[in-house]
């Protein structure tokens, strides 16, 4: 009895140990990019406080000069893993405006965290046009400048067709009735180098991530109108990206990435403490490379408008309360409405199908569990809180794209509507 016993407790601790060896990284070596904003905080914090190492992670962060490096870098796996604006893994995806490769956004990097700025030219004619609409961070005043004619026409800088900030600045421009395809000129820009091109007079305004539009606010170059907040409260902005196949061949390894983020992304938010720790550890030259008062001011709870002028805004950024790096499918689906509203895609596709593909509440909850992060009720979320007051509501997707007042879509409304017949459950 006593030899099979020992036996026994022999075998338990070879199928322990097979099990260990079974759940480690099968890849710990990784190369994850990053742009130089304050919503990569929670990959910086994820490297810096120990996080990756606790998940048997060897990360090597590389910082990028523009969203088309990273999408081009992602393209032929020289990341493998990279900050993401969070349409990019779809359009990489569908092929639009760039090959086609499958990815996969395993989960959000937080939410909120940019903003529209104006050059001090601009504001002040906007103040002129429309005071009251300016104090409710309208472009309806945007609207009236360009119908003046006296700023000629306006040029923005946003930072990539398929991102956030083309999304974001094209929305507040069309809420205010200003068509952004003929009414403005719009430019890519790489964030660091907005403020630059503002200084400069090439650009009037532009819609980017921290720290930037703080930067032009407390350098005395421009004033912000409104925040990402306000245009969408608790909107995403950023995602940990992967390809496809690296995620179906590396799971633990995948699992490992998204369970560090979400140990930083909680860190995070444990206190304002925290934040200030996260300002300097950002401020360094390898990261954003920003003074950290600057980063401080969007970071710790205050936002400032105008220089000198503080308001308090707690939830300017999220990383990890609020289920805030959750990966919903309906933040993904409003991403495809936006292509398929301004033309950049042709033919019609089953959104549902597409997005499901794309973000992965499934991933994400596997490794959301292991380390005691709350999941949400639903992976689909009604989304009421937009500046115009209009609700975007999954189940009533191609209407929403169909009836917003200034579009130019490639796709008939009826071709759309025969490829999307689906339902969801969403709250």
């Amino acid at each position: 009895m006593k030899s099979l016993n020992v036996l026994g407790k022999g075998a338990l601790m070879l199928s322990l140990a097979a099990s260990l060896a079974m759940a480690a990284p099968e890849k710990k070596d990784l190369k994850i990019g990053f742009i130089p904003l304050t919503d990569c905080a929670a990959l910086v914090i994820a490297k810096e406080k120990g996080f990756f190492a606790k998940h048997g992670l060897n990360v090597e962060l590389s910082k990028e000069a523009s969203w088309a490096n990273v999408r081009d870098k992602m393209t032929v796996g020289e990341l493998d893993a990279s900050h993401m604006l969070a349409a990019m893994p779809i359009a990489s995806t569908l092929g639009v405006g760039s090959t086609k490769k499958d990815m996969v956004a395993l989960m959000a990097l937080g939410q909120n965290g940019d903003a529209i700025t104006v050059s001090n030219k601009m504001y002040d004619a906007m103040m002129a046009a429309d005071p009251a609409a300016m104090k409710k961070g309208s472009a309806v005043a945007l609207k009236k400048v360009i119908a003046s004619k006296t700023m000629g026409v306006p040029e923005f800088g946003m930072t990539f067709p398929t991102g956030t900030h083309n999304y974001h600045i094209r929305y507040w421009m069309a809420a205010g009735g200003v068509n952004p395809d003929s009414d403005v000129a719009l430019k890519v820009v790489p964030p660091p180098q907005m403020v630059a091109n503002m200084t400069a007079g090439n650009i009037d305004g532009f819609c980017v991530g921290e720290p930037w539009n703080q930067r032009a606010v407390m350098g005395n170059i421009g004033k912000t109108v409104v925040t990402g907040y306000q245009l969408w409260e608790n909107g995403p902005e950023k995602v940990l990206g992967v390809q496809k196949i690296f995620a179906d061949k590396n799971p633990e390894t995948t699992k490992a990435m998204i369970k560090a983020v979400i140990e930083a992304g909680m860190w995070l938010d444990a206190s304002w403490d925290n934040r200030k720790e996260a300002s300097k550890i950002l401020s360094s030259k390898s990261y954003v490379n920003a003074p950290t008062d600057v980063i401080d001011n969007s970071m710790t709870g205050t936002y400032m408008f105008t220089n000198g002028v503080t308001t308090p805004m707690p939830n300017f950024n999220v990383f990890g309360k609020k289920q805030a790096l959750y990966p919903y499918y309906s933040h993904g689906l409003w991403q495809v409405t936006q292509m398929i509203r301004w033309g950049q895609l042709d033919k019609p596709v089953d959104m549902k199908r597409v997005v499901e593909s794309v973000y992965r509440p499934d991933l994400f909850a596997k490794a959301a569990k292991e380390v005691n992060y709350a999941l949400p009720a639903t992976q689909w979320k009604v989304e009421k809180k937009f500046i115009d007051g209009v609700t975007f509501d999954p189940n009533k997707a191609v209407d929403y794209i169909y009836n917003a007042p200034i579009k130019s879509p490639k796709i008939t409304k009826e071709a759309l509507l025969k490829v999307n017949k689906w339902s969801v459950s969403a709250k």
